[in-house]
């Protein structure tokens, strides 16, 4: 199968060996971020750091003036951390493209990464633009995609960001609703036991534009907020929510408001990610390959939001699907798109760090298993992020896999 895998510019500039080591994996493609959220990075071989903090959303190449000229919103510009360095020597004007042409003398094909509605800079400069839960409270990490401004940006942004000079293709991360979820600094999120319905209960948004859609669905804002409240109530006190996915939030908020509250966020999902491809479309060149990282559970939210199997596929040329963990994740996420994927790339997303919950020492069956289930493409997370004996694990794993 076709392998690519993840990497940030900054793992490549300054290291003279690292295009040849990750060539080296048996890997065919890398996925290069060319808009990324904020983080903190490991870089286990890099000449110059061992870690790399990304202060902020950015986006990794110089953004177009003309298109964002005058507009609220616009995309960051990076700080010296985007070529892994304080500033000595100087930044790079375009960190993405200086990346990709080492990446690709080394004779890899280079796809771009885009990171788009998961920015918490955005939120902190722009409150108006983040999700509002039922109780009001903020999330500046997660835009609301309902909100025609954000919309717009994140379209544009798509845009941009996927047809960088030397990709041959684009994967679309979090084009979609992201929600509670999410690994915060210091987070101490973990005092109430919120499985996955009471999380789509914390994710759902109540801005002005969330209040607008739901009252053309025929719901009211105000008494869906309290119903929502009435529901997640027994949980503040420390009982257990019902188990499972959807059929829990159905349970928890009732059958009717569940699914009303369902079509409309999946309506504003599937237009922004239709209008996101077709963006991406016009700027690139024929032939450009256009991926969304979705779950096929069109109620999750986060990096790989939900969508509907059969939509995603008549819209983009596939999905790269998180498959790090039991086999039956995996199967779960395979399963709905059945007889639906012909001809289109379903790409079996797969963690082999270690340390972060990966298991390389598995990658050949792991892999096996996801080729069983339809998978036609692999993806590893993460090139740079891996240890010395992570990436020892992976090229034999590669050499098995053929």
């Amino acid at each position: 199968m076709k392998t690519s895998a993840f990497v940030y510019p900054w793992d490549v500039i300054g290291d003279p060996d690292a295009a040849r080591r990750i060539a080296g994996l048996g890997v065919r493609q890398v996925t290069l971020a060319s808009a990324y959220h904020s983080t903190r990075a490991l870089t286990p071989r890099h000449p110059r750091h061992r870690v790399v903090t990304a202060e902020h959303a950015a986006v990794l190449y110089p953004a177009g003036r003309e298109r964002w000229a005058g507009r609220r919103l616009r995309p960051y510009a990076p700080g010296a951390w985007a070529a892994g360095d304080p500033g000595d020597p100087p930044r790079p004007s375009d960190p993405f493209g200086e990346a990709a042409g080492a990446l690709a003398a080394e004779g890899l094909d280079v796809h771009s990464w885009v990171v788009l509605a998961h920015n918490s800079r955005l939120g902190a400069e722009h409150p108006d633009t983040s999700v509002v839960n039922a109780y009001g409270d903020r999330y500046p990490w997660a835009p609301c995609i309902a909100r025609p401004e954000v919309r717009s940006y994140l379209v544009d942004l798509a845009a941009e960001a996927a047809a960088r000079p030397g990709a041959r293709g684009t994967e679309l991360e979090s084009c979609g609703w992201y929600g509670f979820a999410h690994l915060h600094a210091h987070d101490k999120v973990g005092g109430a036991p919120l499985g996955e319905a009471a999380q789509y209960l914390m994710s759902l948004c109540f801005c002005a534009s969330c209040a607008e859609g739901y009252r053309d669905a025929g719901l009211d804002a105000g008494e869906l907020a309290e119903a929502v409240r009435r529901a997640l109530a027994p949980l503040w006190a420390g009982r257990t929510g019902p188990p499972g996915g959807w059929d829990a939030v159905r349970e928890l908020l009732g059958a009717e408001l569940a699914a009303a509250t369902l079509e409309f966020r999946s309506l504003a999902a599937r237009t922004l990610q239709e209008a996101a491809v077709r963006a991406v479309r016009a700027a690139a060149p024929e032939g450009f390959q256009v991926l969304l990282h979705a779950d096929p559970a069109p109620h999750r939210t986060g990096a790989n939001p939900g969508v509907s199997p059969t939509r995603v596929l008549e819209l983009a040329d596939g999905v790269v699907l998180p498959c790090t963990g039991p086999a039956a994740g995996r199967e779960a996420m395979f399963g709905p798109f059945g007889d639906h994927a012909t001809g289109k790339v379903l790409a079996a997303n797969l963690t082999v760090v270690a340390g972060m919950g990966g298991s390389p020492a598995t990658l050949a069956a792991d892999a096996a298993h996801a080729a069983s289930l339809g998978a036609t493409e692999l993806r590893l997370y993460h090139a740079g992020l891996a240890s010395d004996q992570d990436l020892a694990l992976v090229r034999k794993a590669l050499a098995e896999v053929g």
